[in-house]
Order: structure tokens, then sequence, then C-alpha cells
């Protein structure tokens, strides 16, 4: 191949130093709502870092987010105690109870973020209440029950039923997570981007 036809040869994009800095601010927001602590009345501890994980796939989309929850979670795994209650390691992803919920975070981050993106512009309150609802509360759900019944040892319907303290909390974080949505989106057009973009 000639050094003319390597040049004019399609290059893949670099992602721009903002989309960086929305990514790792967004990790720090999830690790921020850590700070209040957890609220312990079951196996699995309530925090406010779920709203962390709503707000990244619906503020940054179904990429960036995801790529937000991920960086959260990478930085736990290597140990620092990001998790509430100054959690983190190996451990929390493997024999704990609420270890599923942490992967159901990059699926929840992914599909609030991928719902969100198709109702931009106008974004509308309530298929936006119902698609952070699908992201934030059923796909975690989906991920996070199954494995705490499997490191519990629990049927499968026991545990729904020690899930369904959850869902009062989690509605109210949805809510949230739309009125601020909302605000962002209108303040700032394009956060979100629509498509593929073109290769440099």
């Amino acid at each position: 191949m000639t050094d003319t036809a390597r040049s004019s040869a399609p290059t893949k994009r670099i992602m721009p130093a903002r989309d960086l800095a929305q990514i790792a601010i967004f990790a720090a927001l999830i690790a921020a709502l850590g700070l209040p602590g957890p609220l312990n009345i079951g196996p699995v501890p309530i925090t406010m870092q779920t709203l962390g994980v709503m707000l990244a796939g619906a503020i940054l989309g179904p990429r960036k987010g995801t790529l937000a929850v991920l960086l959260f979670l990478v930085l736990t795994a290597v140990g620092l105690p990001l998790l509430a209650g100054a959690r983190g390691g190996i451990g929390v992803f493997t024999v704990s109870p609420a270890a599923g919920y942490l992967y159901g975070w990059l699926l929840g981050a992914f599909v609030t973020g991928y719902l969100t993106a198709r109702l931009l512009p106008k974004y509308p309150f309530w298929p936006a209440l119902g698609a952070t609802i699908l992201g934030g509360i059923v796909a975690v759900y989906m991920v996070g029950i199954p494995v705490m019944a499997l490191n519990l040892g629990l049927p499968l319907v026991t545990t729904i039923g020690l899930n369904l303290a959850f869902i009062p909390g989690d509605l109210i974080k949805v809510i949230v997570t739309v009125l601020v949505a909302r605000q962002v989106h209108k303040a700032y057009p394009g956060l979100i981007a629509k498509g593929r973009r073109p290769v440099a």
C-alpha cells in the first residue's frame, strides 16, 4: 500500500476529551452518592448510587453512560472503597449478595441511555419515566435478583419478595432522574449523539 493510499484510508476516531471528562465526572458522581452510606434493611443495602447509574444513562446516553459505570466498577474491583459503606475489592463482585446488581448497573445504564436517545430532543415526561424504569429498575433487577438468589442459596421467588422493599425508593430515584435529565437536555442539547459518528 502506498503512503498516499494509507493516508487516505479511514481511521478510527479517538474519543474526544470532552467525552472522557464526562465519563470521569459521572463515575465520580456515582462514587460521591455512596458517601452518605447504605441503609441496611436486608441482605442487599439500599444506596443512592443507583441514582447515579440512572443519571449516567439518561444524561450521557448508552455508550458514555455505560463507560462511566464501567470505570466506577473497575476502580472498585481493584480495591478502592467506592461503594456505599466504604466497600471495595473483588469480593463484592463474586460472593456478595449485591454482586449481581453491580453487573446489572452496566445493563441498566445502557438500556436507560439507549431508550433515552430515542426520546430526544423532546424527552416527554411519561415515556422518559417508562424508559428509566425499564433501564434503572427492570434491567438491573433482571441481573441482580438471580445472582442474589444464587449467592444466598434462596429460591428465586423468595428473592423476588425480598426485593419488593427496594421498589418505592427506586421509583423516587427514577422521578428525580427524569426531572434532572429534562433540565440538562434542555440546557445542553446534543449530549447524547444521534446515530453513528463519521470517521475522521
